[in-house]
């Protein structure tokens, strides 16, 4: 029996090669290949500046520390994601908590985020240093209004895109920090596109650029412009703050660069995609991805919804019959809260009903740019199979 991944990644020959080269090269860890690989995220997403790191997980961590998040301070995020838009606050020693998130989009709802600023304020609680909005499936969060309360409330803005390279808002690539201090990306093997393992951070900021360097690499610098004292030598450097080894091989680098090449191409099919995934599963008891006006979606999961008013089997029971029949469906995401950690930290089921309803009725369907017309249909048709 065939089985159908919900994602996977779509490697070339020059993807390969590209690799290959870098085998034979001089440099095997972090050089050339990861600055190139910067350089060429900025400038297609028009950011100042890039920073690549070893995983996205890494990259919200850095991001986090460049925000200076820390004892006392507080971190809000959307309970519907991958536990790492959270646990960076928590490494920082930061608080955390959630703003529950839009019906429509699944992303973190502007509205609550609204309302729970001006309650929080009104009761002299304590303000968010930082805002982690995440950009679910690759379509943005609506960042215009997130940026007018960031202004507004003091706080620092981090999307977190892991989902979302290649996609647009308002007409600019997210990644360009337009409404944000700081964007993620994760190149993760399902993603739009992989550097096998890898993350990035994109700021215009200069004093966040210069953290972000800092933190990625043990604290350590060898620019004498940020050293304490005058360089003993060539050899010299100086570790400034307490950082980590988070850097990207120039392995990775060198395929992260390859697959950038083709990008706009997994986008514009993955769109493809979910058109006829659209056209196909409309009218089953199905509620299919919204995309809002503003949106360009990069599409990295198409994620259908059990319309839980109709007669339909119970969603465990659909799950299990799809994976049966060889589709390896998965679920994005079990909210955050409900695990035992934030679990132990005083969170409870109930507390952000929307993300905990939209969690009992959503299965994450195949999505990626090498997935074949026919076994997409394979997919829809077992659908409706399983649904009728």
């Amino acid at each position: 029996m065939r089985t159908i991944p919900y994602g996977r990644q779509d490697i070339s020959e020059r993807d390969i090669q590209a690799v290959a080269d870098v085998l034979r090269s001089d440099w095997l860890t972090q050089g050339p290949a990861v600055e190139f690989f910067e350089k060429k995220v900025a400038a297609y997403c028009g950011a100042k500046y890039a920073v690549a790191v070893n995983s996205a997980t890494s990259a919200l961590h850095i991001a986090a520390m460049a925000a200076d998040l820390g004892p006392g301070d507080v971190l809000w995020t959307s309970p519907n994601t991958f536990v790492a838009s959270a646990n960076c606050g928590r490494y920082c020693g930061a608080d955390v908590d959630f703003v529950d998130i839009d019906s429509r989009t699944y992303n973190l709802s502007v509205e609550e985020l609204e309302q729970k600023l001006a309650t929080t304020a009104r009761s002299g609680g304590k303000l968010p240093k930082a805002v982690i909005p995440v950009h679910f499936t690759g379509q943005s969060c609506e960042m215009d209004q997130i940026w007018t309360l960031a202004q507004q409330y003091g706080f620092i803005v981090i999307e977190d895109a892991s989902h979302a390279i290649g996609g647009e808002y308002q007409g600019s690539k997210v990644g360009s920090c337009r409404f944000s201090d700081m964007t993620v990306f994760s190149y993760h093997p399902v993603k739009v596109i992989t550097s096998a393992e890898g993350g990035m951070v994109l700021t215009n900021r200069d004093d966040f650029y210069q953290k972000l360097l800092l933190s990625r690499s043990h604290g350590i610098t060898r620019n004498p412009a940020f050293m304490t004292e005058e360089p003993h030598g060539p050899w010299y450097y100086q570790m400034l703050e307490l950082g980590f080894n988070y850097r990207m091989t120039d392995l990775q680098a060198a395929l992260g660069a390859s697959q950038m090449d083709r990008v706009d191409e997994f986008v514009r099919r993955r769109h493809s995609i979910a058109e006829r995934y659209n056209r196909e599963l409309s009218g089953l008891p199905l509620r299919l991805p919204w995309q809002h006006p503003d949106n360009y979606s990069g599409y990295h999961l198409y994620v259908v919804c059990l319309e839980q008013d109709k007669e339909v089997k119970p969603h465990r029971q659909v799950f299990e019959e799809l994976r049966a029949a060889g589709i390896g469906v998965n679920l994005h995401y079990i909210p955050v809260h409900t695990q035992p950690y934030y679990q132990r930290l005083g969170f409870h089921w109930g507390d952000f009903p929307k993300a905990e309803s939209y969690y009992r009725s959503a299965i994450s369907i195949p999505m990626y740019a090498a997935l074949r017309d026919e076994d997409q249909m394979f997919v829809i048709d077992t659908i409706k199979e399983v649904l009728r």
